[in-house]
């Protein structure tokens, strides 16, 4: 391509709005030569204008092209600490488990000694783990177990049932009348009570008493 030819054909990219980099790209020539045949031919405002959105475009998709990138790493780094951890704390022993549910208990049970052993919680995963405790670290029966449901009079009532009933894996006779509020579920700020708050309890008044000793003793011992 001779000189006059790519001249030419430099200009009228020019006159399309064509940017120095977009031109030099098609035309192998220095950029001095460049300006030097372009001096003439200034883009024009709306020209400049669409450049100009052009550029805000790719900003905006090398910004989230950069933070994708930065989900997938951080994702990346969880899905490794996760599996390390596992690695590091599982399975539990015998009394680690225990331990485990006498911590939750302190945090979120009923701990008056003459109530029952009771546990309620918005978090499907922390009741479960807490029937779990109940059965294998406190060895009892599951069919001894009551459910108490506290739901929101806007709530779909039977759909919350039927995912507690189907998730605890629970027969419907062991679930108690629920508790409605009066209050409704879309005034609240924080909306994490998809389906309520669950309660799982249970009569035992000796086993409860040793539960909230065990915390207690524990408590003493390293607040002392």
């Amino acid at each position: 391509m001779t000189r006059f030819v790519e001249k030419q054909k430099a200009i009228r990219l020019r006159k399309n709005g064509a940017t120095y980099s977009e031109i030099i790209e098609k035309i192998h020539v220095p950029k001095s030569t460049l300006s030097n045949w372009l001096r003439n031919f200034p883009q024009k405002p709306k020209q400049i204008e669409k450049l100009e959105k052009r550029i805000k475009n790719n900003k905006q998709i090398a910004a989230e092209k950069t933070a994708a990138i930065k989900r997938i790493k951080r994702q990346k780094r969880l899905d490794l600490t996760y599996k390390n951890e596992g690695a590091r704390l599982l399975p539990l022993s015998d009394r680690e488990l225990f331990l485990c549910g006498l911590f939750l208990y302190w945090g979120e049970g009923r701990k008056d000694f003459r109530g029952a052993i009771s546990l309620n919680n918005t978090d499907p995963k922390v009741i479960k783990f807490y029937l779990k405790w109940l059965i294998k670290a406190l060895k009892i029966p599951k069919e001894k177990i009551k459910v108490t449901l506290h739901l929101y009079q806007d709530m779909d009532i039977k759909s919350s049932i039927n995912f507690w009933c189907k998730y605890l894996n629970f027969p419907m006779n062991q679930f108690n009348k629920p508790y409605i509020k009066k209050s409704t579920l879309s005034n609240l700020t924080h909306k994490g009570f998809t389906h309520g708050t669950c309660g799982l309890y249970i009569n035992n008044s000796l086993l409860k008493g040793k539960i909230i000793l065990g915390i207690q003793a524990i408590a003493d011992y390293y607040t002392d």
